[in-house]
């Protein structure tokens, strides 16, 4: 068990001991006994006592690993010539082999010391010491190498040792390191082949085509480089086996001995291995490549995919704005142009359509991996394509019956205006006689064959036109027969009237008696009570049902673990976003509101305390309205995938999901109508009151969820909106400033040229913003108020009237030196403004009075005391700050502390 734990604890290669074996004390000359056992020879060494234990070790344990397995199992024949030595030499030898040889042993041949004396040592020493040297196999002395030939062949014997078998040391050492070099070379080449497949395994494919090209690359690169270390491999193979085979290239009668069979064997074994890992490398290359190409084929497909597709969208909604039939004959083939120019800008897409779902389903046929990915594509593509050419044609079916239908119209109006010209010019004296009268019957009767030429089906003006001179060419046929039939008395002749001639327009059209242009003939019916609640009640449940469906259907929906692969990426874990607070609406109206409004249906008047009591409730609206702009924001961007449209499908809607997301916004505006309807019935009635302030909670909760929408547009307002108390007002202004220091530029340029501010004012702050529209996506804009400026409502003041306008107001602070001018768009709006920063104010006045001692004093008592008389015409409201912390009118009372006096002087000095 030593030897083998020995080699492979330490296996070893020629070039680890390669100055040990160049001192050539043990060689494996390749020559093997008779049953093929190798021989190891100690040639003559004069210095062998002397070596190194770990050097004799390893050179021993390297040579006796070089034989086979099979021919190292029979056992190894030792050689030791000691010629010219003495016996203590063949001592030393015996005793180091018997001790430290790692091989399998057969026998051990001594060529004893050639001297007489040191030979009669050696019998006598072997007689002697032959159980010291503890070998369990023969040890045979041997007299002369002629002794040795009757044991060995001479074949197997080197010339050293009379035999004929060619071994050089130098070129046994280079062959053992070129070999094991080789073997290192294949070894290492084989596991950079399994490194890289590994690392090619592990691989993940890219999602653009940018990126699939410069793996592609790289990977096609590496190996190109690891192709190109195995075509030296198999180079140095080739050359090594050339080298060791030259003996026998170079001469025929020479042969190889069984060690260098073994080598050649070696080689080709080591290129028979390396051909299989190329072989192993180039099939898992040629996979590991296709899947390569086809991601980038994909990715470039999908690249393709993206622009067509958008092209296909732009070009379906371009055709969707042509909805217009025309008119007239004129309009009808303008819009044919358009038609035309439309499709012929749509041949460019559809044709890349085309060749993109035919390379699409090419990919498929030829096994591309990603077919799951593919095949939708194409048939998206296909059916876009197929929508456009079907749209075309039905256009043009339309505005070609269009056309023709305007054609005929013009046809039958001309024959109108010829009909009534012929009439009306048909001279009436001469149809006097029978004579006249018949040519005039003729002329009429010729017309008349040409009436059949324009009977139209649509529209009825033109065969109300119709009829009334068919009507006409009736009467006149009557009245001439009669003519015909019998003289009449001479009637003054009247000649065709001006406006009749071909060359003028047509005459009007008269419409039926009783019909008011304009005007509708009869008023909606009026609503009793009753209606309106069952109205209410009847929408309420179809309103609770459709949230139920929507939330039942799609938000659900979204849940399932079989629909998940058809949701986008887009609105993954989204579904917050896209439904707000609906199932929260949804749980209101299904348990509370629609029980509580279904018990009114016999007590109308409960209806108002119904809306009083749920005050609060109804205040989910402003949350779900806040939420609505990230909502319809998510739907433009994911409304058109394939997961909606199955959803829909399944809920058999005619509308699709956007559609059903406005209803509690038209919900709550319902509610609101319903409520005015239901006050027009019961004026002055019991229960008037209550409906009144149901309406009113309405529009209040209606105006709430109007300014949250308004203020979560604010935009570069760096503090927290929520800081600043309720919201109470909101709105566009004209605005002018006035500043007293500086600013002398601006202030000339405001008196003429107002900037658009939208004010939002809070219990604690007065912000002005500037209203922005964007355009979304080609949706609706979108309001946005981006933040310009702010007043603390403990710092301002205002005045009420502004000379020479009624709308304006002005908004001040420290001591006017910032006025700003602001004009409402009404009167009404102005004086609304107004009472609520009263209100505000008086609220800080209020306050203030709770923390002081009362101290009446007048406003003339005031204007002396601040020598700042107010001016004639206004009503100033000054601020707590400015006031000691109170706010004052210039017409009432004020509660102030004594020791606020002199901040007042202090202020009026500033």
């Amino acid at each position: 068990g030593r030897p083998n734990a020995m080699q492979e604890i330490r296996p070893l290669v020629a070039v680890d001991i390669i100055e040990q074996l160049h001192r050539q004390f043990a060689i494996l000359s390749g020559g093997r006994g008779k049953d093929g056992a190798p021989i190891i020879t100690f040639p003559e060494f004069a210095g062998f006592s002397d070596i190194p234990d770990d050097d004799f070790l390893n050179v021993v344990t390297y040579l006796t690993s070089i034989p086979s397995l099979e021919a190292a199992s029979i056992g190894f024949i030792i050689i030791i010539d000691r010629r010219r030595d003495k016996w203590s030499a063949v001592k030393a030898s015996l005793t180091r082999i018997a001790g430290a040889f790692p091989g399998n042993l057969q026998l051990v041949f001594v060529l004893r010391p050639s001297r007489f004396i040191q030979r009669a040592i050696a019998d006598i020493g072997i007689k002697l010491y032959r159980d010291d040297f503890k070998m369990k196999v023969p040890i045979i002395m041997l007299n002369s190498v002629s002794d040795l030939h009757g044991y060995i062949d001479k074949s197997q014997l080197t010339r050293e040792l009379g035999g004929t078998l060619e071994y050089g040391h130098s070129q046994w050492i280079h062959h053992r390191t070129a070999i094991e070099n080789f073997a290192m070379t294949v070894k290492t080449t084989a596991q950079m082949l399994q490194t890289f497949g590994t690392d090619l395994a592990e691989t993940e494919l890219p999602n653009d085509v940018q990126c699939t090209e410069e793996l592609l690359s790289a990977h096609t690169d590496h190996h190109s480089k690891l192709k190109d270390e195995l075509k030296l491999a198999v180079k140095q193979g080739a050359t090594l086996l050339t080298c060791i085979r030259e003996p026998v290239t170079r001469s025929a009668n020479c042969k190889l001995s069984s060690d260098e069979l073994e080598n050649v064997a070696t080689v080709e074994r080591l290129l028979a291995q390396l051909d299989e890992t190329e072989k192993a490398f180039d099939q898992f290359w040629t996979k590991h490549h296709l899947k390569l190409e086809q991601c980038l084929q994909l990715r470039h497909f999908e690249h393709d995919f993206r622009e067509v597709k958008l092209a296909l969208d732009n070009l379906m909604e371009a055709q969707a704005g042509f909805a217009d039939i025309g008119d007239s004959v004129t309009r009808v083939e303008h819009l044919l142009r358009e038609q035309k120019q439309l499709e012929e800008k749509g041949q460019e897409p559809l044709e890349k359509a085309q060749s993109l779902a035919v390379h699409g389903e090419q990919l498929i046929q030829n096994n591309h991996y990603a077919v799951d990915s593919i095949r939708p594509k194409c048939v998206e593509l296909r059916r876009i394509c197929d929508d456009f050419t079907n749209e075309t044609k039905k256009k043009y079916d339309i505005l070609g019956k269009s056309l023709e239908l305007h054609k005929q119209l013009d046809k039958a109006s001309q024959w109108c205006e010829a009909g009534i010209y012929l009439l009306a010019s048909q001279a009436v004296d001469k149809c006097q006689s029978q004579e006249g009268a018949e040519t005039a019957l003729v002329e009429i009767e010729k017309f008349l064959v040409t009436a059949k030429e324009h009977q139209l089906s649509n529209p009825k003006e033109i065969l109300q036109k119709l009829e009334d001179v068919q009507e006409m060419f009736d009467k006149r046929q009557v009245s001439l027969k009669k003519l015909a039939a019998k003289q009449m008395r001479p009637v003054q002749p009247v000649a065709p009237h001006p406006e009749s001639s071909p060359k003028r327009a047509s005459p009007k059209i008269t419409r039926p008696a009783g019909v008011a242009v304009g005007k509708h003939c009869d008023s909606p019916p009026f609503l009793s009570s009753s209606h309106i609640i069952n109205e209410l009640i009847e929408t309420e449940r179809v309103y609770v049902e459709e949230l139920q469906s929507i939330i039942e259907g799609y938000a659900s929906e979204m849940d399932n673990p079989n629909l998940l692969h058809l949701i986008p990426s887009a609105l993954q874990n989204k579904k917050e976003i896209l439904f707000g607070n609906l199932p929260e609406i949804y749980e209101f109206h299904n348990r509370i509101f629609l029980k509580e409004i279904e018990n009114c249906i016999e007590n109308p008047e409960l209806l108002a305390r119904c809306f009083l009591k749920r005050k609060e409730d109804l205040q989910i609206y402003e949350k779900y309205c806040q939420n609505k702009p990230r909502s319809e924001a998510l739907w433009r961007q994911c409304g058109d995938s394939i997961f909606f449209q199955e959803c829909q499908r399944k809920l058999d809607h005619k509308l699709s999901l956007d559609a059903y997301l406005l209803k509690p916004v038209q919900r709550i505006t319902k509610y609101q109508l319903l409520l005015k309807e239901m006050l027009k019935c019961s004026k002055n009635s019991e229960g008037t009151a209550e409906l009144e302030e149901a309406l009113a909670t309405m529009l209040d909760i209606i105006k709430s969820v109007n300014d949250a929408m308004h203020q979560i547009a604010i935009t570069g307002y760096e503090g927290d909106v929520s800081e600043l108390g309720k919201l109470l007002m909101q709105g566009s202004f004209n605005v002018w400033t006035d500043h007293k220091k500086g600013h002398n530029k601006v202030k000339d340029l405001a008196r003429f040229k107002p900037m658009q501010r939208h004010l939002f004012l809070y219990a604690k702050m007065l912000l002005f913003c500037k209203k922005r529209e964007e355009n979304t996506d080609g949706h609706e804009k979108t309001a946005s108020y981006s933040f310009k400026n702010s007043l603390k409502m403990s710092t301002v003041g205002i005045t009420e009237n502004v000379k020479g306008d009624n709308k304006k107001f002005e908004i001040w602070y420290n001591g006017r030196e910032e006025v700003y001018i602001i004009q409402a768009s009404s009167v009404e709006l102005k004086n609304t403004w107004i009472s609520e920063i009263r209100k505000v104010l008086t609220g800080q006045l209020e306050a203030c009075r709770g923390r002081t001692q009362r101290l009446c004093l007048t406003t003339w008592s005031w204007n002396k005391l601040l020598c700042c008389p107010i001016s004639p015409g206004k009503s100033d409201l000054l601020c707590e700050d400015q006031l000691g912390g109170c706010s004052i009118t210039g017409i009432e009372t004020l509660v102030l502390i004594k020791e606020n006096v002199l901040e007042f002087q202090k202020w009026h000095k500033l």
